[in-house]
């Protein structure tokens, strides 16, 4: 389980002030707690999967600012596509929830799957912890872990979306979820069992890294020495930990030149 907590949305969310900073505080502190675990019985666990989950609700969330959409929802009114055959349907299924769901019927069946009854209590979405799993059980529906073990963001946002709507965005998102998981992992893999060679990751530099570049082409991997650890090196390094049954997190730690040193 990766502990994603508090402190990394709030290395992904936006800087805001005033009422959205109060908002996004409440929304952040209320979920911190339990988001590694509900991502992990979502089996949104790997450091893709969740920094593709981070980017998407951070988007629709306007940066962990609302679990409701701003708009009145009136749009909707008459959607029978969303199941919106009511009067008032339209105001009374808008979006809520950390990806927002929408329309009479994607409240019924969610809220079956959750064992909620959010038909006809359609605020509960909008409930930060509930938002949480509103936004899972969809992202689970829409098998979106397809889609970021891919890395694929196109595929990611236009199941969200389906289109493109908010892409620099999303992207925008992707780079720093990806970036504080980075730091997050790299620190665990630091506090592990002693080692004599340092954790090196994307970003690395130096002898370390031509080392590490030498080791990953003697292990077969058509990797350049150079002393980068760029988007090969990582790649190569992925590539060797997922033969070697270790998770493949890119991070070079105690694990990882244990098997790598085993070829000496």
């Amino acid at each position: 389980m990766i502990p994603v907590d508090r402190d990394v949305l709030l290395a992904i969310a936006p800087r805001v002030s005033g009422r959205k900073a109060e908002a996004q505080a409440n929304i952040i502190n209320s979920i911190g707690d339990s988001l590694a675990s509900v991502l992990e019985t979502y089996e949104i666990n790997t450091r893709l999967r969740v920094a593709h989950f981070l980017a998407q609700v951070a988007h629709e969330s306007d940066g962990f600012c609302t679990t409701e959409e701003y708009a009145s929802g009136a749009a909707y009114e008459g959607r029978r596509d969303l199941g919106n055959t009511q009067p008032g349907d339209g105001r009374r299924f808008k979006g809520r929830g950390l990806i927002q769901l929408t329309g009479r019927a994607n409240y019924h069946t969610l809220g079956g799957k959750l064992g909620v009854d959010l038909e006809n209590n359609p605020e509960m979405a909008a409930e930060p912890k509930l938002s949480l799993r509103v936004a899972c059980e969809y992202w689970k529906g829409r098998k979106l872990n397809q889609a970021a073990d891919g890395d694929d963001l196109l595929d990611a946002t236009r199941r969200v979306n389906g289109g493109q709507n908010g892409l620099d965005a999303r992207r925008a998102y992707l780079v720093k979820a990806k970036a504080a998981l980075a730091r997050l992992e790299a620190t665990g893999v630091a506090r592990g069992p002693a080692t004599d060679q340092p954790v090196l990751r994307r970003g690395s530099r130096g002898p370390e890294v031509a080392e590490l570049q030498t080791r990953l082409r003697a292990a077969g991997l058509p990797v350049g020495v150079d002393g980068d650890f760029g988007p090969a090196t990582e790649l190569a390094v992925m590539r060797f930990q997922a033969d070697k049954r270790l998770t493949a997190d890119g991070i070079v730690g105690p694990a990882t030149w244990a098997a790598l040193l085993k070829g000496k």
